[in-house]
């Protein structure tokens, strides 16, 4: 069967992939930015990708006619004010046009909404689920609350606070339940579903079989890790505080920070679970989930993360806009070195950033991502995925990679801090020498003035950073 799986580089997507492969389908890959989509030379011959963008139904043409199902994965609410307008715009311009093609179901992966009350985040995924409802398919939809996993959104705030924040003052919505899920059990439950009838024109909760307040599932990670942590919960704390509290202590941006915490705020428990009979599937308990997650972590073993998506961060173009680092109008700081192990210097490049840290000037760094955070950048907080693999569209700390080649010797990353400007961080390997490149374009005078403000800093910090990398 012929599969179309949207949101292909997303934490879902990039997970659902090889199982659908395994199960013996061809999955037709929709990306917005195929740079940034790296899959294993094993499976593609499997796949088949096109470049989409679901906002601009002129490029939906690309998607073939004879698909047989089809996975919703679209999500939009970290990356602008306006997700409801945004992900209404792409589920009719999906339905739309895969209306016209040769499917036989749509399975949508949306949030438990059994409450009159929603907040914006949940009603935007009640909505998209009735728009997608119009189609002529048959429409599944399975609605989670909480997805426990290695790099989901939610398990990172959880772990946070529970590992950085041995007293918590929190709002009262810790008291707040819901039904976590592990992220093998969700996609169980989409790979199950695929083609069966009986879960056809339907809509489904799915969860595990603990039913736990915000607080206790902190309590219980904490029990997990063998950590001793306090938690009072106080009246007082109104949404937006709440919002700059998980900004700050957390990794995750201040949209994401504002959507979640407007939607714990709801209790998101299922209302049965016939689903786990119809597909033959028992989930696991939290804190199985967590243990699983946490060895995945230490192992490792993370296919995919919130961070490295668009709603991370403040870029949101198509890498290629910014592989060509400019000249003109640009200040330059380049520093070239002979390398006599050219493995041993790659592998420390191919790690830079995250727990490595920045080889040289940490603090420097690390007072750079605190000034970032206080003026709504994204500081250091989202590290990176793994420590030692990189691919295009990785975040690693401020910076967001355009091009990693280490057979070529090549790492370019482009920041994402606040700057009145834009930067580039180049590393190239040709002939035995190491050649360190910091590019930055100005705007306008204040540009400038910052480029000369932080100028005495960068002896320091990028000779440091050469000599660190090719010791």
């Amino acid at each position: 069967m012929k599969i179309l799986l949207t949101g292909a580089t997303g934490y879902i997507g990039k997970r659902l992939l090889p199982i659908l492969i395994e199960k013996g389908h061809t999955v037709v890959c929709c990306v917005r930015d195929v740079n940034r989509f790296n899959p294993e030379k094993k499976i593609l011959q499997s796949i088949e990708v096109i470049e989409v963008d679901f906002l601009k139904k002129d490029s939906l043409k690309k998607i073939p006619k004879d698909i047989d199902g089809a996975y919703y994965l679209l999500h939009s609410m970290s990356s602008s004010s306006d997700f409801k307008e945004l992900e209404m715009r792409c589920a009719t311009n999906f339905r739309e046009v895969i209306s016209k093609t040769n499917i036989k179901q749509v399975i949508y992966l949306s949030g438990i909404v059994n409450e009159d009350s929603l907040s914006r985040h949940l009603e935007s995924r009640k909505d998209v689920e009735m728009e997608l409802d119009k189609g002529n398919y048959h429409f599944t939809t399975l609605r989670a609350g909480i997805i426990v996993g290695s790099g989901s959104a939610s398990f990172e705030i959880i772990r946070d606070l529970v590992e950085k924040v041995p007293v918590m003052i929190t709002p009262k919505w810790l008291k707040t339940r819901c039904q976590p899920i592990g992220i093998t059990d969700v996609l169980k439950f989409l790979e199950k579903a695929l083609f069966q009838e009986k879960v056809y024109d339907q809509s489904f909760d799915i969860g595990g079989p603990d039913i736990l307040s915000y607080k206790e599932m902190l309590l219980g990670y904490a029990k997990v890790r063998g950590l001793n942590r306090w938690i009072f919960t106080i009246p007082v704390m109104t949404p937006k505080l709440s919002s700059y509290w998980l900004y700050f202590v957390t990794s995750t941006s201040y949209m994401l920070a504002s959507a979640l915490v407007n939607s714990m705020k709801i209790e998101v428990v299922c209302k049965n679970n016939l689903i786990n009979q119809l597909l033959d599937v028992n989930p696991i308990g939290y804190e199985t989930a967590l243990r699983r997650t946490l060895y995945k972590i230490k192992e490792n073993i993370i296919i995919s993360s919130w961070k490295d998506s668009w709603g991370s961060g403040l870029m949101h173009q198509k890498l290629d806009l910014f592989l060509d680092v400019p000249d003109f109008g640009c200040f330059k700081d380049q520093r070239s070195k002979v390398i006599n192990n050219i493995e041993g210097t790659k592998d420390k490049i191919w790690q830079i950033g995250g727990e490595s840290g920045w080889y040289s000037g940490n603090w420097l760094w690390q007072l750079r991502g605190f000034l970032d955070k206080l003026f709504g950048g994204v500081g250091l907080r989202r590290g990176r995925t793994h420590p030692f693999n990189l691919q295009p569209g990785d975040a690693v700390d401020f910076w967001r990679v355009l091009y990693a080649n280490k057979e070529e010797g090549r790492l370019l990353l482009f920041a994402e801090m606040k700057l009145p400007g834009e930067a580039w961080l180049e590393f190239s390997i040709k002939n035995n020498i190491l050649t360190q490149t910091a590019t930055f374009r100005p705007k306008g005078l204040l540009g400038r003035l910052y480029w000369y403000a932080v100028f005495p800093f960068h002896g320091f910090i990028f000779k440091g950073m050469l000599r660190a990398i090719t010791k």
